[in-house]
């Protein structure tokens, strides 16, 4: 089991990042720490939509990612939050029209749905690529 300490309030840094390789409880883990970074960074009202996000890239990584690994950042911006997660899997993700009841295919129109900016940077020497979002604080809120 992976064992990453969260931030600490007194000690909050603008990222976090950790190398993981991911096992049953590993999301509910990462969902945690990134509610408790936004949490403390003042951005209460991301936090749902943001582990929502993350959780669908990190779906991603056990079910694609040959041996499970991956990186995460998380990036505290002006009034938002960016989160990183890096594999060493060259197949790019695919945003799909699933089926109402497929067991699958739908998870990147989630992220689509409740994130304001997602993307895909494969990396530059082809081995792996890096899957984004973006979770700014509405007008008023943060």
């Amino acid at each position: 089991m992976n064992d990453v300490p969260g931030p600490r309030t007194t000690d909050l840094q603008p990222h976090y990042r950790a190398q993981f390789g991911l096992g049953g409880h590993s999301v509910r883990h990462l969902r945690r720490i990134l509610r408790m970074y936004l949490l403390r960074a003042g951005l209460p009202d991301l936090a749902d939509d943001a582990e929502l996000a993350l959780t669908e890239l990190l779906t991603n990584v056990v079910r694609h990612v040959p041996g499970r690994r991956c990186g995460i950042c998380i990036l505290l911006l002006p009034g938002a939050v960016r989160v990183e997660v890096s594999d060493s899997c060259a197949r790019l993700p695919v945003r799909v029209s699933g089926e109402l009841l497929a067991e699958g295919g739908r998870g990147l129109l989630l992220v689509e749905a409740v994130t304001d900016r997602w993307g895909v940077t494969p990396h530059r020497t082809g081995g792996g690529k890096t899957v984004w979002f973006e979770c700014a604080a509405k007008p008023g809120v943060a």
